[in-house]
C-alpha cells in the first residue's frame, strides 16, 4: 500500500555512504573483480581452483588479500563442539551457503588440561580442522583468546590456573600474564610451523586477543587499562603476518582493530576507533545459547538477514555468524548451567542439518550482496547510494524501519514495496534481487524417528554406595569449598558427617521433625541420611545459591549425613573468575528438642567423585567390576543403569530421548555425551532439553553400549534412541515475493539475467539426493501455519494440490510459480489481493 508522505518518515531509505578508500599501505586496492560468488579463488596453473592467500592488509574501507578488496561472510563452528567426522559435511554445507570464511575458538583448556601437558589429537586437533576449510576454500579467524568464554568450561580457562600462586585472571597481573603469552606463543607458533597463516599459504587472515574485555575492564581500574595495551602488544609481538583483532573493545590499541558482537551492528556499533580501521562484525547471534530452565528461544532469518543488510548498507565488508553450527557439548565441557545443546537455531542445526530459512535465506542474502561488490568498492558514495558517476555501476538499499507498516517508496520515479523491518538490495539501483523480509527459500521440519530395532532394551542397574564417616573419615573440621576439592576432574563430591543423638534429643511429638538446613553457594546438591535419601535442591544460571531444607528422620544413637555436592560446569564470565566459589556453606539441623545444632564445624570427611565414575563403570570394562540387576520401575537416586542397542539403519544423526529421567550423564560405548537434566522444567512446564546427540561417530555396527547415571529416582522404561531428519520441506511464497536471487549474475560490469526470469514462485529441494514422495499440505489462497503445521485459510484453491503433485512428485528439486491462473479457472476471493502459496512434501529415498 502507499502511505501517506508524514509515515514515509518511519520507512528509512538506507543507502551506502563511505569515504575515499586509501590503502594501509598507500597502494592503490584493487576493486573485487566482477562476478557473483566464489570471487576467493583464483586458478591455478593446472585450471584447479584454489584459495587466494597472501598478504591481508586493511584501510578505512576493507580488509584486503594481495591488495583486492573482498566481502567477507563468515560462520562460527568450533571444531571441539562435533566430531572430526562431522567436520566435512559442516564445512561442505558452510561454503554452499555462501560462506568464506569460518571462525574458531581456540580452547585453552581442552589443549592444555594439564599444566605443561598438551592434546591436539580428535577432534582437539585444531591444525587438521584449519586445513580442512582451506581444503573447502574458505579463509579463518582464528580467536586465540585464550580467555573465549564461549559458554564453554570455564570460559576456555584451564582450571589449574586458579590455583597458580598470586594469581588474578585478565588483568595486569605477573603469573596471568606469563601463562597466557606462553599458550598464545605456543598457538602462533604452531600455526607458524603449519604454514597456516595467509602470507605463509594458509587460510588464516585474521587473528584475536582476549575476548569482550570492555565488560570487566573497570572492575579491574588502572590494572585493566594497562592489561589492554600489554595484551594487544604482546600478540602483536607474535608477528603472525595478520591482523590482529578485540572484540567489544573501544579503546583496543592500534594497529589492533576493534569490532563489533552483537545483534544489530549497523546500529548499534559506534565504528572503529579510528580513521583508517574497516568495519567488522565479529558475532551475529543467530539465535540465543540456552541455560537449563530457560524457554525456547529463536531469531528469526528475516532478522538477521535485515541486519547483515543494514551493516554492508553502512561500511561493513565483515559479518560472522555466531553460530552458523553450534554443535554439542560433550562431557564436562560446557559452562555453567548450559546445555548439552549449543546453538541449535543455527543455519546448521545441533545434528549438522540445514535450519530452513534460515540457511537458505542467508545464501540468498550473500548471493545478493556479491552482486554488489563492484559498486560498493568502486563506487563513489551518494546521499542513498553508491554509483560511479558516468557509468551503471550503482547499488541502492532500500529499507522500512517499521516494525509493522508496509509502504512503497518511490526510487529514481519506480515504486518500490517494502513489507515492514525490511530492507530491499538493488545492485543496479533498479532491480530487486532480495528483500529480507520475503523469504523465497524453502523451510523445513526437524523429525524425530523411532527405530524399532535400536530400542529393544533390557536395562540392569546397580545403586552406587552411600558413603559415610566410615567410608570417609573426617580430615577437616568444616567443610572444603567445592571448587578447589574437585579441581574440575568431576562434577561429584562426597561430604560427611556425623550427629550422635542421645532419648531426649529427638522430639516426642510425631508431628515434629527435625529439619535439615543447608545454605550452599551451588550448583546442586543430593542428601542422604543414615544412607537413605532425602532430597535434591539445586540452583540456576541466574542464581547459583540455594537453601536446601527438608525435613529429616533421625534414630537414637550415631546418625550418618552424606552430602553430594555437585557443580554443573564452571563459570566462563564475569571479572575476578577465580574468586568465585561453591558448595555448601552451613549445616544446621533444627527442631531438636536441644535446640538448633550447628555442624558446620563438626567436622568433615570429603571424596572426590562416585565410585562408579573412578572405576569407569560406563566402559564394558569398568562395568563388570559391579553386580547388575535387573532394573524394574523406579530405581533409588544415584542409581547407575546400562543395556545395549543396535545401531540405527541409515546415515541419519542419532539423537537418545531421555523421557522419565531426572538428572545426571550419558556415555555411549565409554564416551560422554554430556549432560541430562530432564526435571529442570521451563517457565513452560517442559524440560530445556529431552534430546541428546549421539554422534554417528560415537556408534559402531551391531550392538551398542549404553550407561546412564541418574541422580533422581527414575524409571529408564521411556528412554529412546531417535534418528534425526529434516525431510519435511515447506515452501510459502506471496505474488508479491521477487523472483530468486539466482536468477541474476553480475558480468562485464552489468547486471545480468540468468534465463528467462519468472514472477514470485515455491522452491523445493529435497536433502541428500532424496525424492519427494508425498504432498501433505498445498493451499492458494489465505494459509496459515508454519512448516509442519499449516493449515487451510478462508479462501483455497481446491486444485492446488493437484498443481503441487503434478510439478514436485517424484522429482529431488521442484518449482511451482506463484501464478493465479494455475490455481483458478475464476477467482472464488478477488477481496484478497496479495495471495499466498504454501506447500509441504515429504522427502525419501
Amino acid at each position: 500500500m502507499v502511505v501517506p508522505s508524514r509515515v514515509l518518515l518511519l520507512a528509512l531509505l538506507f543507502l551506502v555512504a563511505s569515504a575515499t578508500l586509501v590503502h594501509a599501505k598507500g597502494k592503490t586496492p584493487a576493486p573485487e573483480e566482477e562476478g557473483d560468488e566464489g570471487d576467493e579463488l583464483v586458478a591455478e596453473k593446472g585450471g584447479k581452483k584454489q584459495l587466494e592467500v597472501g598478504e591481508v592488509t586493511y584501510d578505512a574501507r576493507s580488509l584486503m588479500i594481495n591488495g583486492k578488496r573482498k566481502l567477507f561472510f563468515s560462520g562460527s563452528i568450533h571444531y571441539p563442539r562435533s566430531t572430526v567426522e562431522m567436520w566435512p559435511d559442516l564445512l561442505k554445507k558452510a561454503k554452499l551457503g555462501g560462506l568464506n570464511v569460518i571462525e574458531t575458538y581456540v580452547f585453552w583448556n581442552l589443549h592444555e588440561p594439564v599444566k605443561g601437558q598438551f592434546n591436539f589429537e580428535g577432534n582437539a586437533d585444531v591444525v587438521k580442522f584449519i586445513r580442512l576449510v582451506q581444503e573447502h576454500k574458505m579463509y579463518v579467524t582464528l580467536r586465540v583468546g585464550p580467555f573465549i568464554q564461549a559458554e564453554w568450561n570455564h570460559g576456555g580457562l584451564p582450571y589449574w590456573l586458579r590455583e597458580e600462586p598470586d594469581i588474578i585472571f585478565r588483568s595486569d597481573n605477573p603469573s596471568y600474564k606469563h601463562h597466557m603469552e606462553a599458550f598464545v606463543t605456543k598457538i602462533i607458533a604452531m600455526m607458524k610451523h603449519e604454514k597456516l597463516f595467509a602470507p605463509q599459504g594458509g587460510p588464516i587472515i585474521l587473528a584475536q586477543i582476549e575476548n569482550e574485555y570492555t565488560h570487566v575492564q573497570l572492575a579491574y581500574k588502572e590494572l585493566g587499562n594497562s592489561y589492554v595495551q600489554w595484551a594487544a602488544n604482546m600478540a602483536l609481538s607474535q608477528n603472525a603476518g595478520v591482523p590482529w583483532i578485540m572484540c567489544k573493545q573501544k579503546d583496543a590499541p592500534d594497529p589492533v582493530i576493534n569490532t563489533c558482537n552483537g545483534r544489530h551492528c549497523g546500529d548499534t556499533f559506534t565504528g572503529p576507533n579510528k580513521p583508517h580501521k574497516p568495519t567488522l562484525w565479529t558475532e551475529n547471534w543467530t539465535a540465543q545459547y540456552r541455560v537449563f530452565g530457560d524457554p525456547p528461544s529463536q531469531r528469526s532469518a528475516e532478522d538477521i538477514a535485515f541486519s547483515v543488510a543494514r551493516f554492508f548498507s553502512k561500511d561493513g565488508t565483515l559479518t560472522n555468524y555466531y553460530m552458523y553450527h553450534g554443535g554439542t557439548n560433550f562431557g564436562r565441557t560446557s559452562a555453567i548451567f548450559t546445555t548439552t545443546r549449543y546453538y541449535d537455531e543455527a543455519p546448521l542445526d545441533e545434528y549438522g542439518l540445514q535450519r530452513e530459512p534460515k540457511w537458505g535465506h542467508l545464501k540468498d542474502l550473500h548471493r545478493a550482496l556479491n552482486l554488489c561488490k563492484k559498486p560498493l568498492f568502486a563506487g563513489t558514495p551518494g546521499a542513498r547510494f553508491y554509483e560511479r558517476p558516468g557509468t551503471d555501476i550503482c547499488v541502492a538499499f532500500l529499507a522500512n524501519n517499521h516494525s509493522t507498516i508496509e509502504t512503497t517508496v518511490n526510487w529514481r520515479g519506480q515504486e518500490y514495496f517494502l513489507p515492514p523491518h525490511s530492507i530491499s538490495i538493488l545492485p543496479d539501483c533498479k532491480t530487486v534481487v532480495f528483500n529480507s523480509q520475503q523469504i523465497v527459500s524453502q523451510h523445513n521440519a526437524r523429525n524425530f524417528v523411532r527405530p524399532k530395532a535400536a530400542n529393544k532394551f533390557n536395562w540392569e542397574m546397580f545403586s552406587e554406595p552411600i558413603p559415610t564417616t566410615v567410608q570417609i573419615p573426617v580430615n577437616q573440621k568444616s567443610p572444603q569449598e567445592l571448587y578447589h576439592l574437585l579441581k574440575d576432574a568431576t562434577d561429584y563430591g562426597w561430604f560427611t558427617s556425623s550427629l550422635d543423638l542421645g532419648p531426649y534429643d529427638l522430639p516426642m511429638k510425631e508431628s515434629i521433625r527435625p529439619v535439615l538446613r543447608i545454605p550452599s553457594l551451588g550448583h546442586a546438591m543430593s542428601v542422604f541420611v543414615n544412607g537413605e535419601y532425602v532430597g535434591t535442591e539445586h540452583g540456576s544460571h541466574a542464581e547459583k545459591g540455594f537453601v536446601f531444607e527438608r525435613p529429616v528422620t533421625f534414630k537414637q544413637g550415631v546418625n550418618y549425613i552424606s552430602l553430594l555436592c555437585m557443580t554443573v560446569g564452571l563459570p566462563d564470565s564475569g571479572a575476578y573468575m577465580e574468586h568465585r566459589y561453591a558448595g555448601p556453606r552451613t549445616v544446621t539441623v533444627l527442631g531438636l528438642n536441644t535446640g538448633t545444632i550447628d555442624l558446620s564445624q563438626n567436622g568433615w570427611g570429603h571424596r572426590v567423585g562416585l565410585n562408579g565414575e573412578n572405576l569407569q563403570v560406563f566402559t564394558k570394562k569398568g562395568a563388570q567390576k559391579f553386580q547388575w540387576t535387573k532394573a524394574a520401575g523406579k530405581g533409588r537416586a544415584l542409581t547407575w543403569y546400562k543395556t545395549n542397542f543396535e545401531a540405527p539403519e541409515g546415515k541419519d544423526p542419532v539423537a537418545i530421548r531421555m523421557a522419565g529421567m531426572g538428572k545426571g550423564m550419558i556415555w555411549v560405548n565409554g564416551k560422554s555425551i554430556g549432560r541430562h537434566w530432564m526435571s529442570f522444567l521451563s517457565p513452560l512446564g517442559e524440560p530445556t532439553q529431552s534430546e541428546y546427540h549421539i554422534p554417528r561417530a560415537f556408534i559402531k555396527p551391531g550392538q551398542n553400549f549404553l550407561v546412564v547415571l541418574e541422580e533422581q529416582e527414575a524409571d529408564p522404561k521411556d528412554i529412546e534412541i531417535l534418528t534425526v531428519n529434516r525431510d519435511t520441506i515447506c515452501a510459502i511464497s506471496t505474488e508479491m515475493h521477487p523472483p530468486h536471487v539466482k536468477s541474476w549474475e553480475r558480468k562485464g560490469g552489468e547486471l545480468k539475467t540468468v534465463g528467462p526470469v519468472s514472477g514470485a514462485s515455491a522452491q523445493l529441494t529435497c536433502p541428500n539426493l532424496k525424492k519427494i514422495v508425498g504432498v501433505d499440505f498445498a493451499s492458494f489462497g489465505t494459509p496459515e501455519g508454519m512448516c509442519g503445521a499449516y493449515k487451510p485459510g478462508k479462501c483455497d484453491s481446491p486444485a492446488t494440490r493437484t498443481v503441487v503433485e503434478e510439478h514436485c512428485l517424484g522429482q529431488t528439486l521442484c518449482t511451482v510459480p506463484v501464478d493465479p491462473k494455475l490455481f483458478f479457472k475464476a477467482d472464488p476471493c478477488p477481496d484478497i489481493k496479495i495471495k499466498t502459496l504454501a506447500i509441504q512434501v515429504t522427502c525419501a529415498f
